[in-house]
């Protein structure tokens, strides 16, 4: 039997060759027969299946095997040919067994004549059309192989695991062979070879005398790190040599480290899924989200990986070897124990932020951010312009670069993208008088912010807050750009703009400095009506009156935040001429109730303090009309 899979293996080698030198390659992949090649001796002369023939010529060692007289025979068979990578996957996954030098007794050479016998079918040339989805196949070795034509022709063992057909319909003289990327396991092989074929993640670390740290590590960390690694999963770990256990521990023994903090970084090398080398190398760049636990309860730890030259993560571990395959998912050794990263930790790592990195560590900042966002004493959301981001930045109102940074921060909450929403939040930046200025979020397509950036990248998760990578410098805001970026208030720049032409409305409202326009000087404290509260009108009014409207709408000169406002009635001028009054308690819903120049007393404030850099908005739920 063993001989007989051995023989099996190098027809399909040969059959590989055959459909190599074939001149007649039509779309389906099948070949015109060679008669001066079978199965053998397609497989002896093709370079990608010489790992088949030599485990067939290694089977045959045992006098109980006769593989490549077999297959080399009249037939006729179907052979699936493993490929000379599919073998060394195979010999990376198999614990004791690094080659076939390893299969030296006739009981090992017996085993892997089985495994090969798995891979050839007896008494039929099937090809690739003759095969029926659903389907079971039995073997030469007596298991039986399930198939698939789903999106491609594929083989499942008796593992759960599945074989891709990479070159199909290879015809030679006694029979058919189809190249395959794996070598397919039988139930038989499974018991035999026990935990040498279905080594965990655990069990393979356990076995590598390098990765014993790792292992002190995880059996010394809370819960049960073992054992979730033997079992479960996929997952992808990567696991630090000794060495990097020493490089990381700096001499602090382990059993001083705290229980909670090992965990947490143990956690932090392992990713939900199976992830190969080769995965992330077309990939390139980008994040995974570990086991780790991040700041809140429903996020847990990103990490960063660069693939483009080696793989490396979080800009200090690199991949020493790659795609050790475990029964439960995948490992990849790395020289470095990957710790706990926080904002800036993701932003040194990226080279996308380097612009930003620049700029947070500006000695012309008299705020040190590397200091702010390293903090474990507080939490924050950060919006990360990417170099591009900067690049296309030209500061157009001269605002100082530290203001500009702040206003990219928003302290005290990690706001993932799945908790974001079409609203106003904090961020760390202040007007003059130590107000927080305001972000304006729109999720309608995508996320926004104050209409002008989008996030690219969203959820990188640190230990101490969350960043969303942007396309764009976000200015301090004005009230004109909280105006334009809220959809609520789209009737009302339209009233601003194309209704009143004549009044350059959006040039003074974006103004920031005083000028020579006396009582329309900023500070503004703007009354900004909704898209409702316009429709409540019989009609948008005419210019000339509208203009007066809108100026009815707008305080010069004072950035009156909703704090400043005493119980009972609070009078203030309008740019209009005529006094509004705010009196607090609103009466129902209303924060605050207006009465406005003509008397009207129905109107309510709804939302306050959406501060700009030049002023303050408040929404209410009417239009107000002069007197």
């Amino acid at each position: 039997m063993k001989h007989f899979i051995k023989s099996t293996f190098i027809l399909s080698a040969m059959l590989f060759l055959a459909w190599s030198c074939s001149d007649d390659d039509d779309n389906t992949g099948n070949q015109d027969l060679d008669p001066q090649l079978n199965i053998v001796e397609v497989a002896q002369g093709t370079d990608d299946l010489s790992s088949l023939v030599a485990a067939l010529l290694k089977a045959d060692e045992s006098p109980n095997n006769n593989l490549v007289t077999t297959l080399s025979g009249e037939g006729p068979f179907t052979v699936l040919a493993p490929t000379n990578d599919a073998f060394a996957s195979l010999f990376n996954r198999l614990v004791g067994y690094d080659s076939l030098d390893d299969f030296d007794t006739a009981a090992e050479q017996d085993l892997l004549a089985a495994i090969l016998s798995y891979h050839v079918v007896s008494g039929a040339a099937v090809t690739s059309d003759a095969l029926v989805d659903g389907s079971d196949v039995g073997t030469v070795q007596g298991g039986s192989l399930g198939v698939s034509t789903d999106g491609g022709v594929s083989f499942t063992d008796a593992l759960g695991e599945s074989a891709s057909v990479a070159i199909a319909d290879v015809v030679t003289t006694n029979g058919v062979v189809h190249v395959i990327d794996k070598v397919l396991i039988p139930q038989a092989a499974i018991d035999a070879l026990n935990d040498a074929i279905l080594f965990s993640i655990t069990a393979l670390a356990i076995d590598n005398p390098n990765l014993s740290s790792l292992v002190a590590a995880l059996q010394a960390a809370e819960g049960d790190l073992p054992g979730v690694l033997s079992g479960g999963g996929p997952f992808t770990v990567l696991a630090p040599t000794n060495a990097a256990f020493d490089a990381f521990l700096d001499g602090t023994p382990l059993s001083e480290v705290p229980t909670a903090v090992l965990t947490q970084v143990l956690l932090n090398h392992v990713i939900a899924g199976e992830i190969a080398a080769n995965d992330l190398v077309t990939a390139g760049t980008g994040y995974a989200s570990t086991l780790a636990a991040g700041p809140t309860e429903d996020t847990n730890i990103s990490i960063y990986y660069d693939a483009t030259d080696g793989v490396q993560f979080n800009g200090a571990s690199s991949v020493v070897t790659p795609d050790v395959i475990a029964s439960n998912g995948i490992i990849h050794v790395v020289d470095a124990v990957i710790d706990i990263p926080n904002i800036v930790d993701h932003a040194l790592a990226n080279d996308n932020f380097t612009s930003l990195v620049g700029a947070l560590t500006d000695d012309g900042n008299t705020v040190d951010f590397v200091s702010v966002l390293s903090s474990t004493e507080e939490v924050y959301t950060v919006f990360a312009p990417v170099n591009s981001a900067f690049a296309a930045f030209t500061n157009p109102d001269g605002n100082a670069l530290q203001d500009i940074l702040l206003n990219h921060v928003i302290g005290g909450a990690v706001a993932t993208s799945g908790s974001l929403s079409n609203s106003y939040a904090n961020t760390l930046a202040t007007y003059a008088e130590g107000e927080n200025l305001s972000i304006y979020i729109n999720t309608d397509d995508g996320v926004t912010l104050n209409g002008i950036s989008a996030v690219a990248v969203a959820d990188v998760v640190a230990s101490n807050g969350v960043i969303h990578a942007v396309d764009t410098v976000i200015d301090l805001p004005t009230v004109t750009t909280f105006a334009v970026a809220d959809p609520t208030f789209s009737t009302l720049v339209s009233a601003l703009t194309t209704l009143t032409p004549a009044t350059d409305f959006a040039g003074i409202l974006s103004r920031t400095s005083d000028g020579n326009m006396d009582s329309i000087d900023p500070p503004f404290t703007v009354f900004a009506p909704t898209n409702d509260a316009f429709d409540a009108l019989d009609a948008i009014p005419e210019e000339g009156v509208l203009t007066q409207v809108l100026l009815h709408h707008v305080v010069g000169g004072a950035n009156v935040r909703s704090g400043d406002l005493v119980e009972g009635d609070n009078p203030a001028t309008t740019l209009q001429g005529d006094d509004i009054t705010i009196a607090l308690p609103g009466s129902d819903d209303n924060i605050a109730d207006i009465t406005d120049g003509s008397g009207n007393s129905d109107i309510g404030i709804i939302a306050v303090d959406v501060q700009a850099n030049n002023g303050v908005i408040h929404v209410i739920n009417k239009v107000m009309i002069p007197n």
